[in-house]
């Protein structure tokens, strides 16, 4: 009999299997696609030579993560590669708020009346950013914090919603640049905690940057994969999962599914009824004949682009998709430029680009036409050095990846009490009624993005529960 089971080889569950290889425990992961990877995939969508990431691309809550920064990923290929900016946001005068490594290059770029206001938001967390980072992400009520103050007064300026934090800034340079930000959570930006969401992708990038992984984000799981079988761990690709049957026997089965997967397999019936998926996205990746053509110079040397001319614009665009059921007319896109960091990603003297905008669950149309409306405005001649592109809106995204239920890549809609509460309203996020069953993906807590960090505390949680046993 194993000791656990992890269904799923995405980067969560990847990181639960390494969790529990580390403490001598036998592990076995099972992936139905025919390779590992999950959200953090690499393959040739276009034209041949051309290596894009399917979904994520910039990774700042990755090279953050505690979990990966305890493991060796170094020595087995992954390797993190830096643009001269972490992520810039044009305007359409040609000008750009940027968010740099430095905070007063960033505060700089908001200009005079928010530039001190800035720099006083973020300068009583960023020397405590590795405490408070493992703080917030930790397995909840397991741990007593290492920065409790800092915390404190984190929760005080980022619980409430993000509009609320912004009316400290007079100009809407700075409004649009953190609007932008909490976006990333495709949700409308009025919500409780948004403030948080901005203040995490701020400080991550002063931190670390937003990089990308050299050869692209499929990087990241391999090397969770081949460390993982070093440690005596087994990964077995193309094996489907219907019901928990399927599966050896095991003293432990940990999920790196969507609540609704986990429910059908495991018998659970209507245990996550009241869990909420959210909106979705329109994904397009693109084989360019050269750069980018920004307006904008520091659009041109930073890794990733967020393109919406004003925080109220972004406000519209996410409400469109979130509350309204409908794809808005100038999308809001979060952009990535991989080969700016990483020539090997393309052909010499080309680019891959990766864009999305959003949209409403299950949409079934087509925003290509919109997105590139919307690059033109700020890169004039973006549609002539298009080579080829490819296009995934919700029902290619659900395809592609059965935990985006509707083409939510977050894996559950992140706001309301659900953005901190996940996947229900529990002290112990990671178990189930089954005693054996636990739940280790992005719909438990810290929530989305490639971390690790739901895989690391579900394995505490399988740990714990295993040497008790």
């Amino acid at each position: 009999m194993l000791d656990a089971v992890v269904v799923g080889a995405g980067p969560n569950g990847l990181t639960a299997a390494v969790e529990l290889a580390r403490r001598g425990l036998s592990v076995a992961v099972f992936e139905a696609r025919d390779t590992a990877g999950g959200g953090a995939r690499t393959e040739e969508l276009t034209l041949p030579g051309f290596r894009h990431d399917p979904c994520s691309a910039a990774h700042p809550l990755g090279i953050n993560s505690p979990a990966f920064r305890d493991m060796p990923l170094d020595r087995y290929g992954l390797e993190w590669l830096h643009a001269e900016l972490p992520m810039a946001h044009p305007f359409p005068d040609g000008s750009a708020a940027v968010l740099s490594r430095s905070v007063a290059e960033t505060a700089a770029s908001f200009g005079p009346h928010d530039a001190g206001t800035y720099r006083r938001l973020v300068a009583p967390f960023l020397p405590k950013w590795d405490a408070l980072a493992r703080d917030f992400m930790a397995l909840p009520l397991t741990t007593l914090p290492r920065a409790p103050l800092t915390l404190a007064r984190f929760g005080l300026a980022g619980l409430p919603p993000s509009t609320w934090l912004m009316r400290r800034f007079r100009d809407d340079r700075a409004r649009a640049l953190f609007s932008g930000l909490v976006a990333h959570a495709i949700a409308p930006l009025g919500g409780l905690g948004t403030g948080a969401v901005g203040l995490v992708f701020a400080l991550a990038g002063h931190a670390r940057g937003w990089p990308v992984a050299r050869g692209g984000s499929q990087s990241i799981s391999d090397a969770l994969t081949a460390y993982l079988k070093d440690l005596g761990g087994a990964v077995h690709t193309n094996y489907e999962i219907k019901r928990l049957d399927d599966l050896p026997p095991a003293r432990a089965y940990i999920f790196d599914t969507s609540p609704t997967a986990l429910a059908r397999i495991a018998g659970l019936g209507s245990y996550y009824a009241r869990f909420r998926y959210g909106a979705s996205v329109f994904k397009l990746d693109y084989a360019l004949d050269g750069p980018v053509p920004w307006t904008a110079k520091e659009a041109r040397s930073a890794g990733t682009v967020q393109v919406g001319p004003g925080s109220r614009d972004i406000a519209a665009a996410l409400r469109a998709a979130s509350r309204e059921g409908r794809a808005p007319d100038k999308p809001f896109l979060i952009t990535v430029q991989p080969s700016v960091m990483d020539p090997s990603r393309a052909p010499a003297g080309k680019h891959v680009f990766w864009a999305y905008g959003h949209v409403p669950s299950g949409w079934d149309g087509d925003l290509t036409d919109a997105v590139e409306r919307q690059l033109e405005r700020f890169a004039p001649g973006f549609r002539d050095r298009i080579l080829a592109r490819a296009t995934a809106g919700p029902p290619e995204l659900a395809a592609r990846n059965a935990n985006y239920v509707g083409g939510d890549i977050a894996c559950g809609a992140v706001s309301g009490l659900q953005l901190l509460l996940r996947p229900k309203l529990s002290l112990s996020p990671y178990t189930t009624p089954h005693p054996a069953v636990f739940i280790c993906s992005s719909a438990s807590p810290p929530g989305p993005g490639v971390h690790g960090m739901s895989g690391h505390n579900a394995a505490k949680a399988v740990w714990r529960r295993i040497r008790a046993s």
